[in-house]
């Protein structure tokens, strides 16, 4: 695994740590942001891996969804959660009423967490 790559992963694991603080503080709408970001760095560090990078999110988004899940190298599941991630978090970080409970931002840090370990397996084989 490149250096990057594995810099990447391990911002991951720190944002999900975050992430769960932030819950424990009763800032859902925060938390769903770190977790998101969290499977952001995953997919980024597997595009990475590839030679990938690009400076939108969009761009990590439909890159990792076109490397890894239509090729069915790694779940399709992970493309999916990375999009709601993705939309979970625009609705916190922009929108002043949302419903982002703490059930739906505990179950962004569990994939999170999963997507993250399958990564890790992933690359270190």
């Amino acid at each position: 695994m490149k250096e990057h790559s594995s810099k990447l992963l391990d911002k991951a694991l720190d944002t999900i740590e975050g992430a769960e603080g932030l819950l424990d503080m009763d800032k859902a709408e925060i938390a769903a942001g770190r977790a998101y970001y969290a499977m952001f760095y995953v997919a980024e560090a597997l595009l990475y891996e590839r030679d990938f990078q690009f400076s939108q999110h969009g761009q990590v988004i439909a890159a990792y969804g076109k490397e890894f899940a239509k090729t069915k190298e790694l779940d399709p599941k992970f493309h999916r959660w990375l999009r709601a991630g993705f939309d979970t978090r625009i609705s916190g970080d922009y929108d002043v009423d949302t419903d982002i409970s703490r059930e739906i931002v505990a179950n962004m840090i569990n994939e999170a967490r999963e997507f993250l370990l399958t990564a890790r397996e992933y690359l270190e084989k």
